[in-house]
């Protein structure tokens, strides 16, 4: 599990320097990007934790479901995470939301980099931070913002046969394109999955599409 954790680790962005303006940005119009807005207003920074959890039988990772009480995404598979506060760090972002979230203690959390940027068509740059988990943690949710949390195996996220192509049409009648990935009886799609393809990317050197 150790060889792993080098593995990613010397594949990311390291923390102090931030993520690398390598022009590797991905987004929400990755599949289709005719549909891409040429401007708009500035986007809001924003933060996930990809949490890696270092099980002996292969890592997973956290996810959550989020509440049918949200304004926004409700229901919808995502990573731990949320806004940036003003002069917040992006992985000080990742571990208040996770803590708040779903009760994950941050000292149990062993950073190891960021990975690619994400940006999004309701507005937000979102820079994902990846750490490991020892197991054997327990987890509270907050049910104002969360309705359930699960682990999905992390070769199975990273595995390009799961990401999967969907259409859409959104309510403004543009049809969009997007990854998505069926684990079990879950859906995670949308920015959630288009992060983790970006993470296999990354990782794997593959390319876009």
């Amino acid at each position: 599990m150790k060889d792993l954790r080098a593995w990613i680790s010397d594949r990311l962005d390291p923390l102090d320097v931030g993520p690398l303006d390598n022009g590797s940005t991905r987004s929400d119009f990755d599949l289709d990007p005719h549909n891409a807005p040429d401007d708009g207003p500035p986007l809001k920074p924003a933060a996930v934790l990809i949490g890696v959890v270092e099980h002996s039988d292969g890592p997973s990772v956290i996810l959550t479901r989020r509440s049918d009480n949200l304004r926004s995404h409700t229901g919808q598979v995502a990573l731990p995470g949320g806004r940036c506060d003003p002069g917040e760090t992006p992985w000080r972002t990742a571990l208040r939301e996770a803590e708040e979230e779903i009760g994950l203690d941050p000292t149990l959390v062993t950073l190891a980099g960021l990975s690619t940027p994400y940006r999004t068509g309701t507005g937000y740059h979102i820079t994902p931070v990846v750490g490991f988990i020892a197991p054997g943690f327990t987890l509270t949710v907050n049910p104002d913002e969360v309705a359930d949390v699960f682990e999905t195996p992390f070769q199975f996220l990273m595995d390009p046969i799961n990401h999967v192509e969907h259409e859409r049409e959104i309510p403004t009648g543009i049809t969009r394109r997007f990854y998505g990935m069926t684990w079990e009886d879950r859906f995670i799609w949308g920015a959630t999955a288009g992060i983790l393809r970006a993470l296999y990317d990354r990782l794997y050197g593959a390319t876009v599409g």
